[in-house]
């Protein structure tokens, strides 16, 4: 894809979970270091509360899945680990990873009575795998779209979308980004195979259409990656999830200023197109959000305002 300017892809090494700052989404970690991991950044400890533990399975609910599920007892799920507060290594690789999308993803295996195998996976890469049957289902703040509704099904479980972040100090955007023609002629960081990219994408035009110089876009594949370029003045803003967003800006050590919300997104679990499991996965959902579970896992992790009232499949795009 051509994106305005020159598109540049970054295949940085992944830096280690331990050490990065706390950014968003987009990617998997690793257990390599690197040293353009910012310094001092570390990973922040998990919260002690467990809302889980008290979950039971629901028989109503686990009698939705498919036969051959119920008598396997497992679920094979495709994690993408990055950064709090959705999935992240707070102990490091090797250790059991923390996070929103980890909690309500174990809480919905507990009320269908199963077991998960969580695979760590780059972010990029899970949907493309589900359809060749590598897993059930995917996490990674998978936001709904109208093209990936083309391939993928969606049970929601939260709303969260697109904001943007730039170095502490830099007021070139001011307070807040409202529109893509604010970004003319700047550097903006995102990740691989995200909605930010395609955004960007589909937008690319908007700036000539004003008159102005078009803004070059550079995709990275590890977080630690795109935030270092930040702090070291390569790019000049960071396009990524809201909460991800907001909860690094208020780390210190991150050294970066929320834009606030750009575009509200549904966000589910992912899996292949006719997939038989969404009914099990929506009716599972749907108990936790009933049952007082779901909004002790938010609060949990500060991201209670992207609270949703139900669970829905296949939801159409937020506009």
């Amino acid at each position: 894809m051509n994106l305005p300017g020159t598109r540049t892809r970054l295949r940085l090494a992944a830096a280690s979970v331990a050490l990065l700052p706390l950014l968003a989404l987009t990617a998997c970690g690793s257990g390599t270091a690197d040293a353009s991991a910012p310094a001092g950044a570390k990973a922040s400890p998990a919260p002690s509360d467990n809302p889980v533990a008290s979950v039971q399975k629901v028989d109503s609910v686990a009698a939705l899945l498919p036969a051959d599920v119920r008598k396997a007892g497992t679920l094979r799920v495709g994690s993408s680990i990055g950064f709090p507060p959705g999935a992240y290594y707070p102990n490091g690789t090797g250790k059991p990873p923390a996070g929103q999308d980890i909690d309500l993803a174990d809480a919905v295996a507990k009320v269908l009575g199963v077991k998960l195998e969580r695979q760590d996976a780059s972010f990029e890469t899970i949907l493309p795998a589900l359809g060749s049957g590598k897993y059930d289902f995917g996490t990674g703040n998978f936001g709904v779209t109208t093209e990936r509704l083309k391939t993928i099904d969606f049970v929601t479980y939260i709303n969260d979308g697109q904001g943007f972040a730039v170095k502490k100090g830099n007021t070139k955007l001011g307070t807040k980004v409202t529109e893509l023609t604010q970004l003319c002629g700047l550097t903006i960081g995102t990740g691989a195979g995200t909605t930010f990219e395609a955004t960007l994408e589909a937008q690319k035009g908007v700036c000539a259409k004003v008159g102005k110089k078009p803004y070059d876009v550079k995709v990275f594949s590890e977080n630690g990656a795109t935030l270092t370029a930040l702090q070291q003045g390569r790019i000049d803003v960071i396009m990524s999830t809201i909460n991800g967003l907001r909860y690094q800006a208020a780390q210190p050590a991150a050294g970066t200023t929320f834009l606030g919300e750009f575009h509200r997104l549904d966000v589910g679990f992912a899996f292949k197109k006719g997939s038989k499991l969404t009914p099990a996965f929506q009716a599972a959902v749907n108990q936790l959000i009933k049952d007082g579970t779901y909004a002790r896992i938010l609060k949990k992790w500060g991201t209670s305002a992207s609270a949703i009232e139900e669970s829905r499949i296949n939801p159409p795009e937020q506009k």
